[in-house]
């Protein structure tokens, strides 16, 4: 997201890298174009609970045109998710038709026979032809068997960023953006598919979204892996704020239905969308604001300011916090402490005035010093990293830089085992050298399985340390490493101590031996 005071420096910071994408407009060309989107759902509105849920195959259909006045064109959209986990990737489908047709997508009477021939006749090749057979006839089957029927439309002014014939970076930022409702209106055996413009809109058939939303697109491959310099330094400049797998259709549809929705995304709960979700009817699916403390405790939720459910868990994730802790006048861009973010870190600091901002956009500043707490790092977080007092602040997490799969959590558990593994085996050979040690040697023996016996202990409280440690990360997704870097080099390098003493003092027993025998 970018407040709306910002969006002249984001314009500002973009373009002194990426040219403006002119758009044809019916008046010329233009820096900017206003986009109308109607999206499609059933009455169950099982296309934005797929997509709430992020599952496997997720749907979501859309007619898309671009202009203010009636459509002539319309793109007809299919976006499909994928886990990327599973070596797959999201992958965005359209294809165009003209407005008096869009009845014919909408019954599943489109001629796609026809239009097929048409097109190789026009010089398509029959693979071309036959891809887009394929993507048309999925999407009109799925309209007509899921019962699909406009649901709601999100409109916005698009200004794109884009050096042309150059994929590398992309682009663009939606202003004056809202969500209206294409519920409540005779559709006509689908001859209407979005409102009359000329109509008046109720104030709960439409929110406004209060920011702009940025959206940067890269293509790296080779030499160019890494991204761009400035495309760092424009996430470092406070100016932005992340907002994770953030939708205009799921907010539009949470917001404007709240009657028919069973979940909401964790975002809703941010302090700065309430105001826009209450003056459009949606106040039903935030939570109260004027609960007592009492009620509060009934709840028995760790952050009395986020709905139920997994937006408890999400609740770090909101960029300016939620009723009980409100920071949109304090809260700084999501990416503007990276350094200390890789690090688990979050400095609760105002935002600088333009006076100290001057210019510079991009933070070419270094102030990584300023940004570390001035609390010291003790012995104990030093060597314990759930003791770090690194922990025990706020936390910060830009999710697209750490991703979560699933076997991430059976891997930190097989470690665990694997940890205990080895303290219950320096138990058991510790307990056996004092039960099978000879007379001669008792004291000896007994010194060091004594000395054995604590590393094995240390063993186990590392590993149930390290477990809760890095299981709290992965849950928080907070960016930079993930393991301990020094507990393993510590308890290896206690237990090579322990074995070169026993080494030695064997050495000098058969010593002194020999010498006894001579």
């Amino acid at each position: 997201w970018v407040k709306t005071e910002d969006v002249s420096k984001v314009k500002y910071a973009v373009l002194r890298h990426l040219p403006v994408f002119l758009q044809k407009t019916s008046t010329g060309e233009s820096d900017s174009q206003l986009t109308n989107s109607v999206y499609l759902d059933n009455d169950q509105l099982e296309l934005y609970h797929g997509r709430l849920d992020k599952g496997p195959g997720a749907l979501a259909l859309r007619l898309r045109w671009y202009g203010a006045g009636d459509p002539s064109i319309v793109f007809v959209e299919r976006k499909t998710h994928r886990d990327k986990w599973t070596g797959e990737v999201s992958v965005k489908e359209r294809f165009m038709v003209k407005e008096k047709e869009v009845q014919q997508v909408m019954n599943n009477t489109y001629p796609i026979a026809k239009k097929k021939d048409q097109m190789v006749r026009g010089g398509s090749t029959q693979g071309e032809a036959d891809d887009w057979e394929c993507l048309s006839r999925e999407i009109t089957q799925a309209i007509s068997s899921k019962q699909l029927v406009p649901t709601m439309r999100t409109q916005y002014m698009r200004t794109a960023f884009q050096i042309p014939f150059d994929a590398t970076v992309r682009v663009s930022l939606d202003t004056n953006l809202c969500m209206i409702s294409e519920r409540g209106y005779d559709v006509k055996n689908m001859q209407v598919w979005h409102r009359d413009p000329d109509q008046t809109i109720a104030h709960n058939e439409i929110t406004r979204f209060p920011h702009a939303v940025l959206e940067v697109k890269l293509e790296l491959r080779g030499d160019s892996a890494v991204p761009p310099k400035w495309v760092t330094d424009l996430q470092n400049s406070g100016l932005l704020y992340e907002v994770h797998k953030f939708s205009k259709f799921i907010h539009g549809c949470a917001t404007m239905l709240p009657e028919y929705v069973r979940a909401v995304p964790y975002w809703v709960d941010d302090a700065s969308l309430r105001a826009s979700i209450i003056a459009s009817g949606g106040g039903r699916i935030l939570v109260r604001s004027d609960m007592t403390e009492k009620e509060k405790d009934q709840t028995k939720v760790k952050h009395p300011g986020s709905g139920p459910g997994a937006n408890q868990v999400y609740d770090h994730l909101l960029p300016f916090g939620d009723i009980e802790d409100n920071k949109t006048t304090t809260a700084v861009g999501r990416t503007s402490v990276s350094t200390a973010a890789s690090r688990g870190i979050i400095i609760n600091r105002k935002i600088p005035s333009d006076k100290d901002q001057g210019v510079n956009f991009y933070n070419d500043v270094d102030n990584d010093d300023d940004q570390i707490n001035d609390e010291e790092e003790t012995c104990m977080g030093w060597l314990f990293p759930f003791c770090s007092p690194y922990n025990n602040l706020s936390i910060i997490a830009p999710t697209s830089v750490q991703k979560i799969e699933p076997k991430i959590f059976f891997a930190n558990e097989r470690t665990f085992l694997h940890w205990l593994h080895a303290g219950i085996t320096l138990y058991t050979i510790s307990a056996g050298i004092l039960v099978f040690s000879d007379e001669d040697e008792s004291d000896w023996a007994h010194w060091y399985a004594m000395a054995l016996l604590p590393v094995s202990l240390g063993f186990c409280l590392y590993a149930l340390h390290v477990f809760l440690w890095r299981a709290d990360r992965i849950k928080t997704r907070i960016p930079g490493r993930w393991d301990d870097p020094r507990g393993p080099y510590i308890l290896g390098g206690v237990i090579v101590l322990i074995l070169l003493i026993n080494f030695f003092t064997k050495l000098a027993q058969i010593w002194n031996y020999e010498r006894t025998e001579l």
